[in-house]
């Protein structure tokens, strides 16, 4: 509870407290009335002072003015006729208590995204002659090798150079694993270091760190308004006014025809302390803030509730397959000899050697399969040939490492192998001598995320990659996906893509789920875009419209359901708000409802409709 919540509520139990002991208090005329003051001063002198600074400033059509001329006239009845200023206090009192349930709530959502901004680095520390100096992060430049001490956040993105250490990611990915690192691996700011003392040499400047970057995309989320904000917005505007002429004319007219000018005047204020629209106004965009607080603290970063509102409606998903539903990077599967001079070991061990300058990725599944490339064996006259191979001297060697066409090309009579997956082929002096075989795995949790989106009623789920037909083909057959698109390029998945728009219904949204590196013309061009795995990758938190900030697929379909639950929530409340408000107004016109029944329509469903939003937040655990 923040100091100013605190405040509220003592003023509110002071003033309650006040309210029932006057009730015991005998007394008359004025000093009944200065009595009964106090209590209301203490509850409501803030929304007095709102209301005559609205008058000041030309924005006068606003809750604190219908407060304020309701209760003054309230008062103005009891001193005119029975001296009960109970009604009067009643009505700002619950309205208080209103206002202090949604402060509470916004502050519940708003602890959220305060606990992510608390991955936002105070100081770097750079090593010096006199030890360790703490720098501002934004006066480190690139290449600056600075020193990360266990239990402080890594300030900038960079590549470790000495240490090895657990870090703990949860701020920004929302799970509570954490992550070993050591020499080599890049890390990103707003992770916590756990342990080791690490020494990281900088990439990136501060502004462009992914600490920096996500921080700006969750301070600009709530600038961007959902159609139903949009429509409360203007519904208030419009509304406002409406009901305060209203009220005047049930004041004026009436009497004029039929007399009795206090019970008119009763009616209006009565009618006043209904229309407003407290309950729309606050719980329409705080279902929303808390909607995007609730999936922060599960580490999905919606850009704005525009967007939430968006995923909601979301009838098909169609998603990259390298990087999204699988790892991403190639691992050996298995090796195949075709040649008894030749052990699958010796097989790997020449594949590896061969490859040992390449930047390729099947070259890093090689080197990482056979970690020994450091012995004494002798690599010379590397040569690289494009659309085939590599081809080296090992050892004396002539070995040959590449596709079917390079052996074809060397005269090496090769083998297929039944395995799926990208198959190496290597030969030795002109001789066949077997095969690697390289796949990307499939993640763990990517066949269970594909039954999620089913059981959230995605109608079609279509993944498109870039691989051989049979390879997607048995990844899709695994995963159980029925739609796919194989042997795309770059520019096809945009054509495809465009086909799968123009197919959609007009009631349902297209959302493209995509590792967002590579993704960005596709992710920008969906309904919804959704950045796949992209802990540190620019590209992602740019294009996307919501970012999945761990590699794990699940997190799409607890996305799709905080944002149905957000958006049902939202259509209860302006069901239930409007509903009882319309009701309400029509008894308070005809003298059904008196200042207590104002009091609820106005007040009651204000916390109704509150409370319902908070359960936003819950939806995320």
């Amino acid at each position: 509870m923040t100091p100013k919540q605190f405040k509220n509520l003592i003023r509110i139990i002071a003033a309650a407290v006040l309210l029932i002991a006057l009730n015991f208090v005998d007394c008359s005329g004025g000093m009944r009335f200065l009595l009964y003051l106090v209590p209301y001063v203490i509850v409501g002198y803030d929304i007095v002072l709102k209301a005559v600074h609205g008058l000041k400033n030309l924005r006068a059509l606003d809750e604190s003015l219908l407060m304020t001329i309701a209760t003054l006239g309230a008062f103005a009845l009891a001193i005119y006729e029975d001296g009960d200023y109970t009604e009067a206090i009643a009505v700002m009192l619950f309205y208080q208590i209103g206002e202090w349930f949604q402060s509470y709530a916004v502050g519940k959502s708003r602890k959220n995204i305060s606990e992510l901004m608390d991955i936002r680095p105070d100081y770097a520390n750079i090593e010096t002659a006199d030890g360790l100096e703490q720098v501002d992060p934004d006066d480190v430049e690139i290449g600056t090798v600075i020193v990360v001490q266990p239990g402080e956040k890594i300030p900038i993105d960079g590549v470790i150079e000495e240490g090895t250490s657990t870090l703990n990611t949860v701020a920004l990915t929302g799970e509570s694993l954490p992550r070993e690192v050591s020499v080599g691996a890049e890390v990103i700011s707003g992770c916590i270091n756990l342990n080791g003392v690490l020494k990281i040499r900088t990439t990136k400047d501060f502004d462009e760190s992914t600490a920096s970057k996500i921080l700006e995309l969750v301070e600009d989320a709530s600038s961007r308004k959902s159609k139903s904000e949009d429509f409360i917005a203007k519904f208030a505007r419009i509304y406002t006014p409406v009901v305060v002429i209203c009220a005047v004319a049930l004041a004026v007219i009436p009497p004029l025809i039929v007399g009795d000018w206090s019970t008119w005047l009763y009616r209006a204020l009565i009618f006043l302390v209904i229309s407003c629209p407290c309950a729309l106004v606050i719980s329409i965009p705080l279902s929303f803030f808390a909607g995007i607080g609730g999936a922060s603290r599960a580490g999905i970063l919606i850009k704005g509730s525009n967007f939430l509102e968006t995923l909601s409606k979301v009838k098909t998903v169609v998603m990259d397959k390298t990087g999204t539903l699988t790892q991403g990077s190639f691992d050996v599967d298995a090796v195949h000899s075709k040649n008894l001079n030749f052990d699958g070991e010796k097989l790997l061990h020449l594949a590896a050697h061969v490859e040992r300058y390449s930047t390729h990725p099947i070259a890093n599944s090689l080197r990482k399969a056979y970690p020994h490339e450091h012995d004494d064996c002798s690599v010379e006259s590397v040569e690289e040939i494009a659309g085939r191979g590599i081809r080296a001297n090992v050892n004396g060697q002539i070995v040959c490492v590449g596709n079917e066409k390079f052996m074809e090309d060397i005269d090496a009579e090769w083998t297929s192998c039944h395995k799926v997956g990208t198959v190496i082929h290597v030969a030795v002096n002109g001789e066949y001598a077997g095969h690697v075989v390289i796949s990307d795995s499939i993640k763990p949790h990517a066949k269970a995320a594909v039954a999620a989106m089913k059981s959230e009623g995605i109608e079609d789920i279509v993944m498109l990659t870039g691989d051989s037909e049979k390879i997607a083909s048995k990844v899709a057959a695994e995963l159980e996906i029925k739609n796919y698109r194989s042997e795309l390029l770059p520019a096809d998945k945009v054509n495809e893509f465009e086909k799968i728009l123009s197919a959609q219904k007009s009631d349902g949204k297209v959302a493209f789920v995509g590792d967002g590196i590579n993704d960005a013309p596709v992710l920008g061009r969906a309904d919804v875009g959704i950045a796949m795995g992209a802990l540190g990758s620019d590209a992602a938190i740019e294009a996307a419209d919501v970012v999945l900030m761990d590699d794990d697929p699940l997190k799409i379909s607890k996305a799709i359901k905080i944002s149905r639950k957000c958006l049902s929530i939202v259509k209860q409340n302006i069901v239930f708000a409007i509903g009882v408000k319309v009701l309400c107004l029509i008894l308070g016109a005809i003298g059904l409802a008196n200042m207590w029944a104002a009091i609820f329509a106005d007040v009651g469903v204000m916390i109704l409709a509150v409370l319902n939003s908070i359960r936003t937040l819950a939806t995320a655990d």
